[in-house]
Formats: structure tokens, sequence, C-alpha cells
């Protein structure tokens, strides 16, 4: 089946509002996250309806279609195949290259795409630390700890971002902090929560904000 370039980034759309679960979302919030009107989305949920793409109710809202979401998830796998490859082999900044890579993914080639993972080592996480569905679509798991739950004195390795805007990788950037990194909480302040941490033979305090946006494990 041929779809258009805007057609697959409504399907993507959909997939992250709704997530796994398919919970069913609401036109204000696909026009939210494309930047479009509500009744453009609403022409476009027809066409995808129409393709059998999406389950869609007028004024109760709209799901993927299993074809859908094995064609979001498709869609989401060569995002984050690129992102790893601009980061890793091209040396871009982690906050550089999602708009890029938002190019990138409506390359059809299946095989370009495997050809890709394979090339990167089949990675399982993107460089925020988002996982990478293997070629049947499957998430590798990934324990949501944040730096906030962590405790004075705890040993820690940074595994992603949560926020993925440019304004907070840049920020992240800015630190030296990146994905894979060990960093040490040495205190805790308890008026606002902020986080001082050891990282690279250097401390510096991350506020509680920031903390609540770094996904980390415990070593």
């Amino acid at each position: 089946m041929e779809i258009s370039l805007t057609e697959e980034n409504y399907l993507k759309a959909i997939f992250f509002i709704s997530g796994m679960e398919g919970n069913l979302v609401n036109t204000n919030a696909i026009a939210e996250r494309l930047d479009t009107k509500a009744a453009t989305v609403t022409d476009m949920l027809r066409k995808l309806k129409q393709k059998e793409l999406i389950h869609y109710q007028p004024y109760k809202g709209s799901r993927l279609s299993e074809e859908g979401q094995v064609l979001a998830i498709r869609i989401l796998r060569k995002h984050r195949l690129w992102e790893t490859f601009l980061v890793e082999k091209l040396g871009f900044g982690w906050e550089e290259v999602h708009e890029i890579a938002e190019q990138l993914e409506h390359v059809r080639s299946q095989k370009l795409t495997e050809r890709l993972s394979q090339y990167l080592g089949n990675p399982q996480f993107d460089p925020h630390g988002d996982p990478i569905p293997d070629e049947r679509g499957v998430f590798p798991m990934r324990e949501n700890l944040t730096l906030d739950k962590a405790s004075a004195g705890e040993q820690v390795l940074v595994k992603g971002v949560k926020d993925s805007s440019p304004d907070f990788l840049s920020y992240v950037a800015k630190l030296g902090i990146r994905l894979g990194d060990e960093m040490q909480v040495i205190q805790i302040e308890p008026f606002d929560s902020s986080v001082l941490v050891s990282h690279q033979g250097l401390e510096f305090r991350l506020s509680a904000m920031a903390c609540s946006n770094i996904y980390i494990s415990r070593i």
C-alpha cells in the first residue's frame, strides 16, 4: 500500500499519543502534536480510515488498526536508527539529529533499514536512550528510573532522557552529560530537591526538573 509522507506522520503521531495500549486519541491531541488545525486532522483521519489504517469514530477518537500500528512502528524504527547513525557515525550532537531523522525516516527501502541496523550492530536504544523496535516490531525493555529517584551516595549510569526537546538536550550537552556516562549523587538539597552530582571529575548541581528528565540505572 502506498501512503504519503503526511499519512506516515499521522500514524506516528497517533502511535505516540495512544501508546502500545492503543488508547483512543482525540482530534485535538493530534492537531497539537502536529501543529495543525483540528479540521485538517479530521479530513486526514477519514482518509486513513478508508485505507483501514485506523479505527475512527467521529467525536470519540481514533486508534491504529493492526496494519497501521505495524507501519507506525516501522517508521519509528527507521527514525531511531537514523538518529543513531547520525550521532555515532557522522558526529552530530544528540540535540541536532531529530529534524534530520524526520526526513530520513520516510525512505521506503526496508532492505536499507535492515542493512543500516546491521551496520550499527543492531542497537536497542537510540542516542536519547529511546528503545528501538527490532525488525518484528518488538521493543526492548527499559527501566524508567529517573535521577530524582536516586539517593545520596549512589553511583548511577545515564540511560537516556525523557525530555528530548532541543532546549533540554542542548542544556544537558553543555554539561557534558552523554548516554552511558557514570555519575555519583553526592547530595540532595532538602529545600528544592536539587541534586549535587559528580561527573567526570566535576561537581555541579542539577535542578529537580532536570533530574526528573534523565533516565538512569543504579550501578
